[in-house]
């Protein structure tokens, strides 16, 4: 298969791949937890009334028997994890029997302490009420059994393995059960209040330091990113954050040692259903925080209005041994602004790259306002030198050989024919930049990017191509040869592949989240680009197409030469106008794009 080919599977491999589902964190595989039943969601369980209830219909058995278990709720649960137990254990985590599903579309069983089927767990985080399923009592039953289940309303919302009814063997005296779990404990919090008002960044640069995205915003904006620190007067003990950014989801703020996320003093304002909360946490690698909890946070006040979410809190300079290991704020760190999505108070990966200060702050030092770019150096040259390549030097250059070959018959350049020198060097120029632009990514992430989807690929697709285009070129059958028709029409295939891939991966690359440009505004750019070279291509194609008709269609000789004078003069003056005109619009439309990374 021809390397065009196997880009172009490549491609759709690729493509299919990346719009199928990668798995279901709620698929209720859960076995790694069967002894403590505590989902691994980051926050703690709920310590209030359960509004669900789990039931039997019998209170004695036999062994053997079949027992009907029921799980049931005032309001829906996305999630369970239900065990019988011996009741008598005495601690001891001891699966006792097995269950039966009456529902294999919403339950599975799951297998704890190597006893296949002794748990019961959902399939999807799919909405219930009710959850039927048999208990199997073994040959060996213990004499008293009890349920155990753990409800998920959702994510940040459950119960941890709930007491359920107790069961006996028959003539058993009944006995209270020994206390299989123990209560978790209340984490000590910190009552949030409500602010007064919204916060400004008045006095940013003069009693406080500022970092905002874009300079100079107004923090009751939604699309303005806003921090700022101040020590507290007059011990000057503690440092007062203000954080604020869009309602929808959460806005978060990191100290970081370098502009890598990793090993991070990460604070985080979560509006989670219309409820706000405050926590800080850390963050090892590029991974979702760890150890949230409001430890060492005080004079916590937040505001949710006119699609703003505003916080802030009093953090210790340092903090004391008993509290977790929080960063020394009398340090100079950099600082990170990231938004995105949250649901049920789980935070997702943020919506597009952190805003990072262009410097280490001093947290406790004098009051400045900070610049922080969201697009890294070695990204913006990336993008740009893909830009120039495919909108301007490779865009004219392979217009050039599409059109103008009849052109300048007596020109000669460097010995070459003028079309041809001038394609070979926007081409091979095009290729130089492409090649140095696919490397700097790799500089960058260290490696391949696991969360770009296609784009990465369509690059290497591009690259691959753009390289074999050359080396077909030198060698090339010559113009008599009875090959160079099947030579013409490869050569233009493959470039033509090359370019339709290099547009698809620039309307992609606008919106990488390490250079993501303002939407739709630069959507709308690549559009008119490709608006743009659409016209003069089709104006050409009539062209060609009218004059050659025209041309055939003649049998005066007179009147051929005189077609053939006009074509000329048409070559001479009017075609290296709408060369140069086309030039010229690729230049401004990629000068507008070039202009928005250099803001980023």
């Amino acid at each position: 298969m021809s390397p065009m080919g196997l880009c172009f599977l490549l491609f759709i491999s690729v493509l299919v791949c990346y719009w199928v589902p990668a798995g279901c964190y709620a698929n209720g595989k859960v076995s790694e937890v069967c002894g403590s039943m505590k989902p691994h969601h980051r926050v703690p369980g709920q310590t209030t009334q359960s509004p669900y209830h789990l039931g039997t219909n019998t209170t004695t058995f036999s062994p053997r028997d079949h027992i009907q278990v029921t799980l049931s709720g005032t309001s829906y649960f996305e999630g369970f994890l239900l065990q019988a137990r011996d009741a008598a254990g005495q601690g001891s985590v001891t699966t006792a029997g097995t269950f039966t599903l009456t529902n294999l579309k919403k339950t599975q069983l799951l297998t704890c302490n190597e006893q296949k089927g002794s748990a019961v767990s959902h399939t999807s985080d799919a909405r219930q009420t009710e959850v039927v399923v048999i208990w199997n009592a073994p040959a060996d039953a213990p004499t008293q059994v009890q349920f155990f289940v753990t409800v998920v309303a959702h994510y940040n919302v459950f119960w941890v393995k709930l007491p359920g009814p107790v069961i006996y063997q028959h003539g058993v005296t009944p006995k209270p059960p020994q206390s299989d779990t123990t209560p978790p404990p209340v984490q000590p919090t910190t009552t949030p209040s409500i602010l007064p008002g919204p916060f400004t960044s008045e006095g940013c640069g003069q009693s406080k330091s500022c970092l905002l995205d874009p300079p100079g915003c107004d923090p009751t904006d939604p699309h303005c990113f806003f921090l700022s620190m101040a020590t507290e007067e007059p011990d000057k003990m503690a440092v007062i954050f203000e954080l604020s950014g869009p309602a929808e989801g959460y806005v978060a703020f990191a100290l970081s040692w370098d502009t890598w996320m990793g090993n991070d003093d990460v604070y985080m304002c979560i509006n989670d259903e219309g409820g706000i909360s405050v926590s800080a946490a850390l963050v090892s690698g590029r991974t979702h925080p760890e150890d949230e909890s409001q430890s060492g946070l005080s004079s916590v006040s937040w505001r949710l209005a006119d699609g703003v979410i505003q916080c802030r809190f009093s953090r210790p300079v340092k903090m004391s041994d008993q509290e977790p290991a929080r960063f020394d704020l009398n340090q100079e760190y950099f600082l990170f602004v990231a938004s995105g999505r949250a649901q049920h108070g789980e935070v997702w990966k943020h919506s597009q790259q952190p805003l990072i200060s262009t410097h280490r702050k001093h947290i406790t030092g004098p009051p400045e306002v900070l610049r922080g770019s969201r697009g890294p150096t070695i990204m913006k040259m990336h993008g740009a030198l893909m830009l120039l390549a495919w909108m301007l030097t490779g865009s004219v250059g392979t217009f050039i050989a599409s059109f103008y070959k009849p052109d300048w018959p007596n020109h000669t350049l460097l010995g070459q024919k003028v079309w041809f020198q001038v394609h070979r060097g926007l081409m091979m120029l095009t290729v130089t930049l492409t090649l140095v632009a696919f490397f700097l990514p790799f500089f960058y992430r260290k490696g391949w990017s696991k969360h770009a989807g296609v784009h990465p690929y369509l690059g290497c697709c591009v690259l691959t191509l753009s390289l074999i285009q050359p080396i077909l070129a030198a060698i090339r059958p010559s113009p008599d040869s009875h090959r160079r028709s099947i030579f013409n029409w490869g050569h233009w295939g493959v470039g033509s592949v090359t370019e339709i891939m290099a547009v698809a991966a620039m309307f992609l690359g606008i919106r990488q989240s390490s250079l993501l440009l303002p939407q739709p505004w630069a959507t709308h750019v690549l559009i008119g680009y490709v608006a743009w070279l659409a016209s003069f291509r089709v104006f050409l194609l009539m062209y060609t197409h009218l004059y050659t008709k025209k041309l055939s269609g003649s049998d005066d000789q007179q009147a051929i030469l005189s077609d053939q004078s006009e074509h000329s003069r048409w070559g001479s003056f009017i075609k290296p106008l709408i060369l140069a005109a086309l030039a010229l619009g690729n230049s401004g439309l990629l000068m507008a794009l070039l202009s928005s990374i250099a803001e980023i």
